[in-house]
């Protein structure tokens, strides 16, 4: 996407280095992550020691102070890695669980915890999902009541990336048990080695293996006042204000994994002989991949489209939504046919299209499923 509207050059020296990056740091060394099923936490250093992990975040902790756009042209540069563990560790780190922070938090909460985020020194995860409640936020049953200067938390989340190896929690818990629906939710930040917060299970999954998700539970966790983050009780509106932001990473990494799978999809295709010539000779085979990259490149255009939105700071709840049921959806209908074209050799475990099939799979469901969507979408259908 080189001089759009929306991009620099700048972007695209970031584009460049992070290129450079993943080709030396995560794609050599990627199966090792995936066997030992986290990636380490050196990896997350360097990172921050470049600058990558506080792109919009004030300079005066040690971040960038840049907008969403340039956020999204990191988010979507990294995706272009073969390894989605490796992706969404990081960017569950800076778009999904580190904001909580940065929007909510006290003037002495930012001093302590985010100069150590920026840098990768503190790894953080965000704690609403539960075994009955996702998307469905005001179902969470994870209970906090005050006591003293404390709050005691009692309750279990579920599906935690970077919940396993993570130092820093943001946890949604009822604080207000007598109020109906969304509201009476708190979050609160809670540290590893807290006594009463243990990691219940690390879970294995279908994708995603240099990704550490757990199981956690609170048991009597007490945890002093001042680590409540933003209002009592206001816990609800935090979660939905970043689901925005969350989603819009979410699709860019499915459009990162889209271009990455063209890509390796292509290069085989035009050396694997079949029937006396290549795979791109067949007529059936350019011209499905020519449609897919159509329908990935007007994907792309719209995530940065919406992007400008929010820094805009528009109402465009309906635009993201229709944006993370379309690439959601998208990404894995590039996968299933990049895996097809592959043959053989894209059902074994070496080949990167393989990976990147059990990695797409969550996208469109982690972060709000498509039929979630469709429904924020449906609610604000405009036919115009």
């Amino acid at each position: 996407m080189h001089d759009t509207i929306y991009t620099t050059p700048e972007h695209e020296t970031l584009r460049a280095q992070i290129a450079r990056f993943i080709e030396r740091e995560v794609e050599p060394v990627g199966e090792q992550w995936e066997e030992d099923g986290y990636t380490p936490r050196d990896v997350l250093r360097k990172m921050g020691s470049l600058g990558w992990l506080g792109m919009r975040y004030s300079p005066e902790y040690g971040g960038a102070g840049a907008d969403i756009v340039t956020s999204v042209v990191f988010q979507e540069a990294l995706s272009l890695s073969t390894f989605g563990g490796f992706i969404v560790t990081v960017l569950v780190h800076t778009d999904m669980a580190s904001p909580h922070l940065v929007n909510a938090g006290s003037p002495a909460q930012l001093e302590k915890y985010l100069p150590r985020i920026i840098a990768g020194d503190l790894v953080t995860a965000v704690a609403i999902s539960e075994p009955d409640a996702g998307s469905d936020v005001a179902g969470i049953r994870t209970r906090a009541r005050r006591d003293g200067d404390h709050w005691v938390i009692d309750g279990t989340k579920m599906f935690i990336t970077n919940g396993v190896h993570g130092d820093l929690v943001f946890v949604a818990a009822k604080t207000d048990p007598g109020a109906k629906g969304s509201r009476g939710i708190s979050i609160f930040l809670v540290e590893k080695g807290t006594p009463g917060f243990r990691v219940g299970r690390a879970l294995k999954k279908q994708g995603w293996n240099s990704s550490d998700t757990a199981e956690l539970v609170f048991e009597g966790c007490r945890v002093p006042a001042e680590n409540m983050l933003g209002e009592e009780n206001g816990g609800f509106y935090a979660v939905m204000k970043n689901f925005q932001i969350e989603r819009i990473a979410l699709s860019a990494m499915a459009v990162g994994h889209a271009r990455t799978a063209l890509r390796l999809t292509g290069d085989w295709v035009k050396q694997r002989k079949a029937f006396g010539s290549v795979l791109f000779d067949k007529q059936v085979i350019r011209q499905r991949l020519a449609m897919l990259d159509a329908k990935t490149q007007s994907a792309r255009a719209f995530l940065y489209h919406c992007a400008w939105l929010v820094s805009q700071q528009r109402d465009c709840v309906r635009e993201v939504s229709m944006l993370k049921a379309l690439t959601g959806e998208l990404v894995n209908e590039v996968m299933y046919t990049c895996q097809q074209f592959h043959g053989g050799m894209g059902y074994m475990r070496e080949s990167p299209i393989e990976r990147l099939v059990r990695d797409a799979r969550v996208l469109n469901i982690g972060g709000g499923a498509t039929e979630v969507m469709l429904e924020e979408v449906a609610k604000r259908l405009q036919f115009d």
